[in-house]
């Protein structure tokens, strides 16, 4: 394979993942690899987890993904300069030769491997790369900002696609892989083992690429800066090294993931102004706590149909049994079924727009927050309402995906995601 520059479309109308010139951490220059690393962008709890990360190291990968200055061109222009000066100062340096990175994931018996590259992006009207979530304008316009500032792809996307669970192709090479030595290796604070080697073999290279070139992917996490590289791709003239991006392919026939729920913080709605506004519309009762207890029985009635459980004050209370008339004059009826009944759903066409009246792409009245605990405490300290969700099983994700249908924005939260801070990809080079 030519790795002086991206090779050409593929003969199928598949996944083509090519491998670039990797840009890491010098282990030498940073107090450790776990010190520098950080959760996805969407994922750090501002202020908390942010203030936590930057004094973990001063040089947190943090201060390129999440950059603080008043502007939002500021804030990219720092991002560009801290990237420029840890390039210049050894701090960041490329890999030697362009390749793919297998990489692992490990939390006690939770294995999770893939391969890590930059793959030819697609619209999703093509079919080989599917979206399973909206998306919100202004968080692909700061993300655009940033990467276009930066010229660089300072996170990989987590992708999945499924074979059909034999040990060939992609799978085959990435055994091969993690029997040698690994390029690095480290455990983060949230006690997952990370290990990373680099695939620069060129038959190992064709075979992986020979493998995904049949496969379609579902966007598991990313679905911002997926469309950000998008955005980004179309500014450009083809071709160009925008017209791929950094992800990372999953197979989950062979290593599932695992499928979490993203939890809502309604900053200005109080607990019992929340909980007046569903009589007559939703069954409310209060849950014993602690949180894990308050969760069993969030997961019990969702069994069962659409349930929420709302916290803030100290006490937890299960909404449940939504009103089928409320239903009926709330949810789009032009979707299927299995849309209509998302819980995702129904929080957002009936209990933000109708009920609450709560604007949900205005980030001052709500926020998207991945950890159950950090949304209630921010509720309980803030005033606010922490709407707790139940995770949406990956079989009806994909499905949906498959016919084309979008689910409302944050509906899902796949994992474990890869770390921030291992392998970075510019632009540039």
């Amino acid at each position: 394979m030519n790795t002086a520059g991206p090779p050409g479309p593929t003969d199928s109308d598949g996944l083509d993942l090519i491998p670039f010139r990797g840009v890491r951490y010098v282990p030498e220059r940073v107090g450790s690899l776990a010190a520098v690393t950080s959760p996805p962008y969407d994922v750090v709890v501002r202020p908390d987890g942010l203030h936590h990360l930057e004094s973990a190291d001063p040089h947190n990968i943090v201060r390129l993904i999440l950059p603080q200055a008043v502007s939002p061109d500021t804030r990219n222009a720092l991002a560009a300069d801290t990237l420029r000066r840890w390039l210049s100062e050894g701090i960041l340096a490329p890999d030697e030769i362009p390749a793919l990175y297998v990489y692992e994931q490990r939390d006690g018996d939770h294995l999770q491997r893939g391969v890590i590259g930059a793959l030819r992006l697609s619209e999703p009207s093509e079919g080989v790369v599917l979206p399973h979530e909206d998306v919100m304008p202004h968080v692909v316009a700061d993300r655009a900002g940033l990467m276009r500032a930066t010229a660089a792809n300072l996170e990989p996307l987590l992708l999945t696609y499924r074979s059909a669970g034999n040990a060939t192709g992609t799978t085959a090479v990435i055994e091969r892989t993690v029997k040698r030595p690994p390029l690095l290796a480290t455990t983060t604070e949230d006690g997952f083992a990370h290990r990373l080697w680099s695939v620069t073999d060129p038959a190992e290279l064709a075979e992986i690429r020979a493998d995904l070139a049949h496969h379609q992917a579902l966007i598991a996490d990313g679905h911002h800066r997926w469309a950000t590289y998008l955005r980004l791709r179309s500014e450009q003239p083809s071709p160009t090294p925008w017209d791929f991006g950094l992800v990372l392919l999953v197979d989950t026939a062979r290593y599932p993931l695992r499928v979490r729920a993203i939890h809502r913080l309604l900053h200005r709605l109080p607990v019992p102004d929340a909980l007046a506004a569903l009589k007559g519309s939703f069954r409310v009762r209060e849950v014993p706590g602690p949180l894990s207890r308050a969760l069993d029985a969030l997961a019990d009635a969702a069994a069962h149909g659409n349930a929420f459980l709302l916290a803030g004050t100290g006490s937890f209370h299960l909404a449940d049994t939504p009103s089928p008339d409320l239903l009926a004059r709330t949810i789009p009826a032009d979707r299927p079924e299995a849309w209509r009944t998302l819980d995702a759903t129904v929080l957002h066409s009936t209990l933000l727009e109708h009920v609450w009246r709560i604007p949900e792409d205005a980030p001052e009245h709500i926020a998207y927050i991945h950890d159950a605990a950090a949304t209630v405490a921010k509720a309980e300290r803030d005033g606010g309402t922490a709407v707790l969700m139940h995770p949406v099983r990956e079989e009806v994700v994909r499905d949906l995906a498959r016919q084309g249908v979008t689910m409302p924005r944050k509906s899902t939260s796949f994992g474990p995601k890869p770390a921030t801070g291992l392998v970075l990809r510019t632009l540039s080079d």
